[in-house]
């Protein structure tokens, strides 16, 4: 597959507090960042911008923290020509028309094509909650299209 000039966006969820050194080094490299929510740190926060820059929503773990006025509970934003749409729970997902829809909390990675919208759950590298262990997820896409899209293992 062709991926020359494509953008890697790193997709990851429930870090709980904890950035590993596996998942820093997942990272690095990576042009964006989505973070669906349970950061529980400001640190790890301020850390993860100094990586790529971040597109984070407030997980139900994340009420006493502040990692600015950007961060709210759902997102919708356009990056490399699609559409995302991001919150903590899968039922709270933005409607309309979101290329992929992102989503935490149940430790469980999953991708599943739903018509013309594609939902990513990265699944938790801080607290798996599958034999798979800890994962994250990275897409590739370049002028609107999603040339690439899996769950990396991080074990």
């Amino acid at each position: 597959m062709d991926l020359v000039g494509a953008k890697r966006i790193d997709i990851i969820s429930d870090t709980h507090g904890r950035i590993s050194e596996r998942l820093r080094a997942e990272l690095d490299g990576a042009d964006l960042i989505v973070h669906a929510g349970d950061i529980t740190s400001e640190s790890d926060f301020a850390e993860l911008e100094t990586i790529a820059p971040v597109r984070a929503v407030l997980g139900n773990n994340d009420w006493y923290y502040n990692y600015g006025p950007e961060v709210k509970q759902r997102l919708v934003f356009t990056y490399e020509g699609l559409r995302f749409g991001v919150s903590h729970y899968r039922e709270e997902l933005p409607q309309g028309s979101i290329d992929v829809a992102v989503c935490g909390h149940t430790h469980r990675p999953v991708i599943l094509p739903m018509g013309n919208m594609t939902l990513v759950n990265p699944g938790s590298p801080t607290y798996p909650r599958t034999a798979q262990g800890p994962t994250m997820a990275r897409l590739y896409a370049r002028d609107g299209e999603v040339l690439s899209l899996e769950i990396i293992p991080l074990q």
